[in-house]
């Protein structure tokens, strides 16, 4: 039986075309890598929250934040909570946030901020 490696629908073949462009792919693996951090902090936080046998609501009055937002931020598929609401969580879980750096792998130089990469559209 012969099985397709490539790309099976339009926005796969798409997205396999985009990434040929080093530029869109650069772009692409940053927010790739933004939304994936976001991700990991949002379930450490739900896995300290299961650990301490909170509810959402209980999480929320401790944190001093809406409930509607800790609702969210565990079940959206794009949470973006502000860091203000990160700080409180991390507080109410008996969590500390701390910025490390990044590991760059070997043979790469760090990433341009993506302030530098923002393009001014002229009319």
């Amino acid at each position: 039986m012969l099985f397709m490696t490539g790309p099976r629908t339009g926005g796969e073949r798409y997205l396999t075309e985009r990434l040929s462009d080093p530029e869109y792919r650069e772009a692409y693996q940053m927010a790739r890598d933004r939304i994936d951090q976001i991700d990991r902090v949002i379930s450490t936080f739900d896995a300290r929250r299961n650990e301490l046998n909170l509810t959402k609501a209980e999480l929320a009055r401790r944190a001093g934040v809406k409930p509607e937002a800790i609702r969210r931020l565990f079940t959206s598929e794009n949470p973006n909570p502000t860091l203000s609401t990160l700080v409180a969580l991390a507080a109410a879980l008996d969590l500390e946030l701390r910025p490390e750096p990044r590991t760059v792998p070997a043979g790469t130089t760090p990433g341009r901020s993506a302030i530098v990469r923002t393009r001014h559209r002229t009319a």
